[in-house]
């Protein structure tokens, strides 16, 4: 078993009203390596000036797990079979949407890989399956219902 720790900063700043809902989401996220991610609610949500547009907001965090953690697997698996990943490039979407039960929910995220290898690539069929055993193996799409698909 392994324990995960990120450290959340906000406190309210600027002259807003705070009972009608006028203050910043501005926050930063900090990580045990010493990262500091500035973050935001998303301006789709939180309409600026009270959401920054240049922190990370969850959803994109959100988006950018999956998309790290499949890829992460995908240069592992590749490598085990032989084969060599020059780049790997995903400019990965997730689309938040109402579900049946009214409720707001990132419903799916597509993977959209652009792969270079070295040498003699692999057919289509292998690399389908490396995308596969990636998505088996990633622990972050193990732990949501979120539809998580490969738009290779």
């Amino acid at each position: 078993m392994s324990t995960y720790t990120a450290t959340i900063r906000w406190s309210r700043t600027g002259d807003g009203d705070f009972a009608k809902g006028q203050y910043s989401r501005a926050h930063e996220w900090a990580f045990d390596g010493g990262a500091l991610v500035p973050a935001s609610a998303s301006p789709h949500v939180v309409p600026a000036p009270w959401s920054d547009s240049g922190g990370v907001d969850p959803e994109e965090a959100f988006v950018a797990s999956l998309a790290s953690c499949h890829m992460l697997f995908f240069v592992d698996f590749a490598r085990r079979s032989g084969l060599v990943v020059d780049s790997y490039v995903d400019e990965a979407e997730g689309v938040l949407e109402k579900r049946a039960d009214g409720k707001m929910a990132m419903t799916s995220v597509t993977l959209h890989p652009r792969v270079t290898w070295s040498g003699n690539p692999p057919d289509q069929a292998a690399i389908a399956d490396l995308h596969h055993r990636a998505h088996d193996a990633c622990f972050i799409a193990n732990s949501v219902t979120t539809e998580v698909k490969v738009d290779q």
